[in-house]
């Protein structure tokens, strides 16, 4: 059965670098395997290849290694039917679960248990048509939804979509994060404080402690 196995680029321990558990130690499965291709994307590594391996081992070799978060990446985990009965087991180890996800997916199936992590695609990633909006239906208070901006367009559209879907009442965290090398963090903090908005700015930290282009960390 396709939900007693993953296809896994990699499992690894580092620190989580991005959402507001960023800085806390954070198991990793990056999973293979996306079905959009966002302009800026810095994980295409993990668009094709990987192992498939069963769900219980992918499960087991996440416990061993032993930190109390884990989060499930891609690509786009979402796409893999294994992924909802492997967060369900995980958060029943009592380790806290997240899952990135594109927005594009459905996430009307994830167990309530896990945080999840959404993007809204803004129209600078050339995929914003893609956003499935009924899916602001399934976010709760632990969630958290991300916008990944390149510019000031992206930033005007943001606050046009944070007003008119009435983001803020959702009560999750909304990041704001700038595209690595390409938005200066200056600007889009300015424009944050200029608007008040209810926002928070949402850095890349792996990328400061270990460069742009490393992977696996």
């Amino acid at each position: 059965m396709k939900e007693d196995t993953l296809v896994v680029h990699e499992i690894y321990k580092s620190v989580q670098g991005e959402s507001t558990f960023a800085g806390v130690p954070c198991t990793f499965v990056r999973l293979t395997g996306c079905n959009l291709r966002c302009a800026w994307c810095d994980t295409e590594q993990a668009f094709y290849k990987g192992t498939r391996m069963r769900r219980d081992e992918v499960l087991e070799r996440a416990l061993a290694l032993g930190t109390p978060l884990v989060e499930l990446t891609g690509g786009e985990p979402l796409l893999q039917p294994g992924v909802i009965p492997l967060l369900a087991s995980l958060c029943d180890a009592g380790k806290t679960v997240l899952v990135e996800t594109s927005g594009e997916a459905d996430v009307s199936r994830v167990d309530p248990r896990v945080h999840k992590i959404m993007d809204l695609k803004a129209p600078g990633s050339g995929e914003s048509h893609r956003n499935r909006w009924e899916n602001l239906l399934h976010i709760r208070p632990t969630d958290e939804i991300k916008f990944v901006l390149a510019g000031r367009a992206d930033y005007e559209w943001m606050r046009a979509v944070v007003a008119e879907r009435k983001l803020a009442a959702l009560g999750c965290p909304l990041l704001v994060s700038p595209v690595w090398g390409k938005l200066d963090p200056k600007d889009l903090v300015a424009w944050l404080l200029e608007d008040g908005l209810p926002v928070r700015l949402n850095m890349q930290i792996h990328k400061v402690v270990w460069g742009a282009q490393a992977q696996g960390v």
